[in-house]
């Protein structure tokens, strides 16, 4: 009697969807009704987090296991350094067919003209860090209706009409073709949206008539000057702050349209019988601020920022409808998901396995995510670094620039509002926390480097070099 094949993979993962504008998290404003109902057949994972909360980094961090100051992804638009053992390449060796369709933002190593084949363009071999099966992918761009992918030449295909719903296509697809073949598929499906920029003619109009009586303010933690600790990526102007309102009706509609392909990809799963030999994982590779705290975008500690979904299903493995609370990190994704199929995780691998929080079990877990910012978003520029540890209750932080401290208690202060780091009362946890981070930082060779040092001993031209064994 042959033995049963391994389980799919499906890792779905959003662009600047943040946790607090899902529906099953809670926001009454958000329309996602197949994200609700997957969490609902979930574990939900309720302080997951982005390790460093900017696309290229995430992706380092998410494919290797590691902390961006192993990986040497400290900001957008490097090559990234193929020396490292990925979750595609064991995915691979374990007999899966793999596939990727949608951004991958790990080849292109110029700031800007990422429409160039030359960035847009990741040939085949050691750069798409074992994906070796279907390739369906691009650089980065934020266009979304007729847009371009490649597949293994420089040659750009068009996905006519609105990008998400072609990627979906893809994906079924690939479905289609697992079904029929009978391998195990590991497929990455990574989505643009709901990444900016917010205009009415990146999203189609149907999902924009969703929200046309719904009325979206400022967050509560909305400050009208900018953090001075923030890029230039971070900033608003004052045009822009008039928008806010304006531009998160459009985040909505986008995420609208994701919620529905996201519906779209599940039926394809249960109408070919795959749903239950399929583990599907719903997250994101980071949130948006929309002007809290004096900030648009990314790269910072706060939650609108870190706070990610994260949801894993597998039917008659993961309780439905659970929630962990345990602080799940970017660089703990791929040693949770090779362990659930049983393959080998690599020697280097910094996160943490908690696959027995998917499964339900008791087991251990980090007391604190680390995170991260190495720089700013795309440009080798000093005064922006910072490191931060999330537990579940607080949120400790500390800037490279002026030894800034923060802390917050997310349970108490869910928007962040108010810094106790100067406050005597709590001066012990204060300094619990500047310890855990100290050892935490030791632990993976972090030594709080500014950026240009990255670029002057890591790189050259953009083009990551070094990796972490050789970070001393």
């Amino acid at each position: 009697m042959s033995e049963p094949r391994p389980p799919n993979v499906i890792y779905i993962f959003a662009d600047q969807l943040r946790y607090s504008s899902c529906g099953y998290a809670g926001d009454v404003s958000a329309h996602t009704p197949n994200i609700d109902a997957l969490a609902a057949e979930s574990v939900s994972f309720c302080n997951a987090v982005s390790g460093h909360p900017v696309c290229a980094p995430y992706r380092a961090s998410l494919f290797t296991g590691k902390y961006t100051t192993s990986t040497g992804m400290v900001i957008n638009e490097l090559r990234m350094n193929p020396d490292h053992r990925c979750i595609g390449h064991v995915l691979t060796a374990g007999g899966y067919d793999t596939a990727y369709i949608g951004k991958w933002h790990l080849w292109a190593n110029e700031l800007g003209n990422h429409h160039d084949p030359k960035n847009s363009y990741t040939p085949p071999g050691p750069h798409r860090l074992g994906f070796d099966g279907y390739w369906a992918a691009y650089g980065f761009h934020h266009e979304y209706v007729d847009a371009t992918y490649h597949t293994d030449s420089p040659e750009k295909i068009t996905l006519p009409g609105y990008e998400p719903d072609g990627q979906t296509d893809l994906a079924i697809e690939q479905l289609q073709r697992a079904a029929e073949s009978g391998r195990s598929l590991a497929m990455f499906l990574s989505y643009g949206t709901p990444h900016d920029p917010w205009v009415p003619g990146n999203v189609p109009e149907p999902y924009l008539r969703l929200f046309d009586d719904a009325a979206f303010s400022l967050p509560p933690n909305y400050h009208d000057a900018n953090d001075p600790h923030a890029d230039a990526w971070a900033r608003l102007s004052d045009g822009e702050r008039d928008q806010i309102t304006q531009w998160m009706a459009v985040y909505y509609a986008m995420t609208a349209n994701l919620d529905w392909n996201v519906g779209r990809l599940l039926a394809g799963l249960a109408e070919l019988g795959l749903r239950e030999e399929t583990i599907v994982v719903f997250t994101s590779d980071h949130g948006e601020l929309f002007g809290a705290h004096g900030r648009r975008a990314k790269n910072i500690f706060y939650d609108e920022a870190v706070r990610v979904p994260f949801l894993v299903r597998w039917p008659g493995h993961t309780p439905a409808g659970q929630e962990s609370d345990a602080c799940l990190n970017t660089v703990d994704i791929m040693p949770t998901l090779l362990s659930l199929l049983g393959l080998p995780v690599p020697d280097g691998v910094e996160g943490m396995d908690l696959s027995h929080c998917v499964t339900g079990e008791p087991g251990p877990e980090p007391a604190a995510a680390l995170m991260q910012c190495t720089g700013a978003t795309a440009a080798w520029e000093n005064g922006h670094e910072w490191r931060a540890l999330r537990s579940k209750r607080h949120t400790y932080a500390v800037y490279r620039s002026d030894g800034a401290e923060l802390l917050f208690d997310n349970v108490v202060d869910p928007y962040q509002m108010h810094n106790l780091a100067g406050d005597p009362g709590d001066a012990t946890v204060v300094s619990q926390f500047r310890e855990m981070l100290e050892t935490r930082m030791a632990a993976c060779n972090d030594g709080f480097e500014a950026c240009t040092w990255y670029r002057d001993n890591w790189t050259e031209d953009r083009v990551i070099l070094r990796t972490a064994t050789l970070h001393t």
